[in-house]
């Protein structure tokens, strides 16, 4: 969707426009709530950040400044909502749940469990070694690497320089390549998905 098209149902749904407003978050709801999944590790954490940010959007709707990206504006008040779930709930990462991995469908019964496996064992190598990162670093490689947005978009979104981000992200990747190394299992179970 455009920002065209975004603004004029924004515009609607601020209108009371109810079929402006669900399609105005169906466009937004997978990136959040992969966003937000990622950076709590928890299911449940991440449905009621999602459904409370949405809320207090449509809720605030006159208060979105249109020069800027709504999904800025979005992903600023759901880590606002995540941080105090913070205080609630401790982070542990699933990935399997995370990353929703589905099983070989064309291919046979045998070849997809060895399949499954191996992705398990990558899964559970990358969600430790994820683990290892603090937490802005992991803010920072989450939204540079799974959102795809630019350094400066997060640098806004964050309100911290572009060379902070882009510090973030360099030490995060050094982490994580380091906790991916450091053990044999966890550079086999890589190693056997990319081969």
């Amino acid at each position: 969707m455009t920002r065209a098209q975004e603004q004029r149902l924004i515009e609607r749904a601020a209108r009371g426009d109810r079929a402006a407003a669900e399609r105005l978050l169906k466009a937004h709801q997978p990136s959040l709530y992969a966003y937000m999944l990622r950076l709590s590790g928890r299911p449940d954490v991440a449905e009621d950040i999602v459904q409370d940010a949405f809320v207090r959007v449509l809720t605030h709707l006159e208060r979105f400044d249109p020069r800027y990206r709504f999904s800025t504006w979005l992903f600023t008040i759901a880590k606002r909502l995540y941080v105090n779930a913070c205080q609630k709930h401790k982070p542990r990462y699933d990935s399997e749940i995370v990353d929703g991995w589905r099983g070989d469908e064309g291919g046979q019964a045998a070849q997809a469990a060895i399949s499954g496996e191996v992705r398990a064992n990558a899964t559970d190598a990358i969600t430790e070694a994820f683990g290892a990162l603090t937490e802005p670093q992991r803010e920072v490689v989450l939204l540079f690497h799974q959102q795809g947005w630019s350094i400066k978009l997060i640098a806004d979104h964050l309100d911290i320089p572009e060379g902070t981000v882009k510090s973030h992200l360099h030490r995060g990747r050094l982490r994580l390549r380091r906790a991916l190394n450091a053990c044999d299992r966890k550079r086999a179970a890589i190693d056997e998905v990319w081969n």
